[in-house]
């Protein structure tokens, strides 16, 4: 399958149109078909009877001597047509047909005879050649056996191919003989219906695809036009549950100068909008008259009863738009690859002359590249709904609330074409209170990037947990993004903020460095090693290590939030740097502006032209823990030391105006050490964070993690951990690259 019929359908049926004369008709044809569409091609044409009935003999019109070669011999120069044969029978159908079904083989043994060698399988296509009033002959579409079979978006392609090309022919044909009424130029039809598909294959989404149709109908082709597409749309191979349900999409009619001759039925004349009289949806009714014209999908006049009575079915019974019958009114089926999307009205004042059969081909050409836009319009969107909600799932749901930092982040996708990218951000929580910050940015916008952003971020989350240096969690990423393949490249900015030193440890792949928003006001962007991007593979990452102060906001950002088409990156850095600084003045020197208002003053940044790539934004304010809400000590893994580590978190909350916690602290600080003891062979370290919270950490040299379990009466240990699970506000164990941390917090700080 072609990766964008819709516009190869476009380019091909302008070469076509453009042809003079059935010879380059044909021509055209064989050059737009091979190699794309398939792998060789022969066409037939047959006499014209002026009666427009099938032609009785065909003629070949010329086949590659390759080709010929490879089917073991050339194709008959001439065949007979039997009126009751297979072949007579498959031009009447006016479909093309792939191989398999015993009609179509019966009809290739009457074209070729059994000389000849055709691929196995679905790689042969039968294409008549039909114009809206005979059949002009007959083309066969051929692959190599090493290619896959013709599928049905396929032979949808051949189908239109072969009309327009029947259309050349068939115009050469009558421009021959003597004209026996006057009409309008064929070259102009043609020329038509190359700039209308040209319009609506400019439409990206169902809306725009859907206008494009109405545009280049109205006024050239008819006086108004009425669009129903099926409610829902289907997409892909799914089918619908329930009856078809066909809604107005859209309506359009002549307006402007020429408007006042529109004499439409009164009730349908509104100067302030479009709509026609017409009913908002249809029921498709099994076996009704509507059923029947969509399922016979070519476009019909209303001038039977039977076309009359679908007419009614889906604009109402009650419309006065079923005054327009006979050869004023055109119902064009809408069929994308694999079945019928809607279906197309189209409508002549009565005082325009009538549409002519030839004028049913240019409603098919209209219809088909319609209903393929739609097709694609619809698939596109599936798949970028499921990509950005896949990308959205792989996004921290809410921010971790870590100690000595507040947290605010933002989002948001490209704007139009490149809805879907692999940006992402993150807040790791990490031992001794302290938290990675990362943000990074696949390349490219697809599925694929999601999914890769999804792996680097669960990499990166599992790195942080190990606790490793920035500069070590880049490099195993970029070892994971070769994994993935040559061609998954991202940058990253890893971040680690300690609220006790009050450091930041930064480490950078090809990203664009952050901006520090200091107390005071003033505003930097951080000199930080530029690094290469995730995936280049051989590269060593370095870390610098910087001051963060208290009252101080960093902000990590993606680089769709600079760059664009109208400004380079770092133009676009300055403009951000000079925009946190003009919002941080609103708020004045002692008072950093709120972290949620600074992330949308810095979207807010944003233009027409600006929104080229999504979007990842996260920014932290810089709180830090102060040195007197800090105690820390090293213990000796002895016998004493849970009674030195009771005593001295007593003296330190006494010290903090909590004693009404020191029994449940004691109590649980005596648990976790004596464990400490009972394993460790280094010093054991006890740390103390007032913070909103009292936060306990005990750190050994032992990897193992330990596990809450259920104590049984006659054990004489395990109750610690339960203890702890009981009476703390939060506990938790965290791996170090030199032992772990046991942690547990207790209610508010007090004073």
């Amino acid at each position: 399958m072609l990766p964008d019929p819709q516009r190869f359908l476009a380019v091909a049926g302008r070469r076509i149109a453009r042809a003079e004369g059935a010879v380059q008709a044909v021509r055209e044809l064989y050059r737009v078909t091979v190699p794309d569409l398939a792998d060789g091609l022969f066409v037939y044409l047959g006499d014209h009877p002026a009666d427009g009935s099938e032609p009785q003999r065909l003629e070949l019109d010329g086949v590659p001597a390759e080709l010929g070669g490879a089917m073991g011999g050339s194709p008959p120069p001439s065949r007979p047509v039997a009126p009751d044969g297979a072949l007579a029978a498959l031009l009447r159908c006016g479909r093309a047909r792939g191989r398999g079904p015993d009609d179509v083989d019966e009809a290739l043994r009457e074209l070729l005879g059994t000389a000849t060698r055709l691929p196995q399988g679905n790689r042969v296509l039968l294409a008549p050649l039909r114009a809206p009033d005979a059949v002009v002959g007959v083309a066969v579409f051929l692959r190599r056996p090493d290619r896959e079979d013709f599928v049905d978006d396929d032979i949808a392609l051949a189908d239109a191919l072969s009309a327009q090309t029947a259309l050349g022919v068939r115009e050469d044909s009558l421009a021959a003989a003597p004209p026996v009424a006057p009409k309008a130029p064929d070259e102009d039809r043609l020329r038509y219906v190359g700039a209308a598909t040209r319009r609506i294959a400019r439409g990206f989404d169902t809306d725009e695809i859907v206008l494009g149709l109405c545009r280049a109908a109205v006024p050239t082709y008819s006086d108004a036009a009425l669009v129903y597409l099926r409610d829902p749309l289907p997409v892909g191979d799914e089918r619908p549950n329930g009856p078809a349900v066909l809604r107005l999409r859209r309506t359009d009619r002549l307006k402007g100068p020429g408007a006042e001759d529109l004499v439409w039925p009164a009730e349908t004349v509104n100067d302030e909008q479009d709509d026609l009289d017409a009913s908002d949806w249809s029921e498709v009714v099994p076996g009704g008259a509507l059923a029947e014209v969509l399922r016979g999908v070519r476009p019909v006049f209303a001038d039977t009863p039977p076309t009359r009575a679908a007419l009614g079915e889906l604009v109402g019974a009650d419309s006065a738009l079923n005054d327009w019958v006979g050869s004023h009114a055109i119902l064009a089926p809408l069929r994308g690859r694999r079945r019928v999307t809607g279906a197309v009205v189209f409508l002549r004042r009565p005082e325009r002359p009538a549409f002519e059969p030839a004028d049913l081909l240019v409603a098919a050409q209209l219809a088909t590249h319609t209903a393929l836009g739609v097709d694609k319009a619809v698939l596109y969107s599936r798949e970028a709904f499921i990509a950005d909600r896949l990308q959205r799932a792989m996004l921290p749901q809410t921010l971790p609330r870590p100690t000595g930092v507040r947290l605010a982040s933002r989002y948001l996708p490209a704007a139009e074409t490149a809805r879907v990218g692999g940006d992402w951000y993150d807040a790791i929580p990490l031992p001794g209170s302290r938290v990675a910050l990362v943000v990074g940015d696949v390349m490219g916008h697809s599925m694929t990037s999601a999914a890769v952003m999804g792996q680097l971020r669960t990499t990166a989350l599992t790195l942080a947990g190990l606790d490793l240096p920035p500069q070590e969690v880049l490099h195993h990423l970029d070892e994971q993004a070769q994994r993935l393949g040559t061609d998954r490249m991202a940058t990253c900015l890893y971040v680690v903020y300690d609220p006790v030193s009050h450091r930041i440890t930064v480490a950078n792949a090809g990203h664009p460095p952050p901006i520090l928003l200091h107390p005071g006001g003033k505003t930097e962007v951080l000199t930080v090693p530029p690094g290469a991007p995730i995936g280049v593979g051989g590269i060593d990452f370095e870390a610098v290590e910087l001051d963060a102060p208290t009252g101080a906001t960093l902000l990590l950002y993606t680089d769709g939030l600079v760059e664009s088409r109208l400004r380079d990156v770092w133009t676009g850095i300055e403009q951000l740097r000079e925009r946190i600084a003009a919002t941080a003045q609103l708020t004045g020197p002692d008072r950093p502006p709120p972290l949620e208002a600074l992330c949308d003053e810095v979207l807010d940044m944003l233009g027409p032209g600006d929104r080229d790539d999504d979007i990842a934004l996260l920014a932290a304010r810089f709180d830090g823990i102060a040195p007197s809400d800090v105690a820390y000590w090293t213990l000796e893994p002895e016998v004493g030391a849970p009674g030195r580590a009771r005593r001295l978190t007593r003296e330190a909350l006494a010290g903090w105006g909590l004693e009404d916690l020191t029994d449940t602290a004691e109590l649980l600080v005596s648990e976790i050490v004596t464990n400490a003891v009972r394993h460790a062979s280094r010093p054991i370290s006890l740390r103390l964070l007032r913070t909103d919270v009292l936060r306990f950490e005990v750190g050994d040299d032992v990897p193992q993690l330990p596990r809450l379990r259920q104590a049984k009466a006659t054990d004489e240990h395990g109750r610690g951990l339960y203890l702890v699970h009981r009476l703390a506000r939060r506990w938790g164990t965290t791996r170090l690259g030199t032992g772990k941390i046991v942690w547990f917090e207790l209610g508010g700080s007090g004073g």
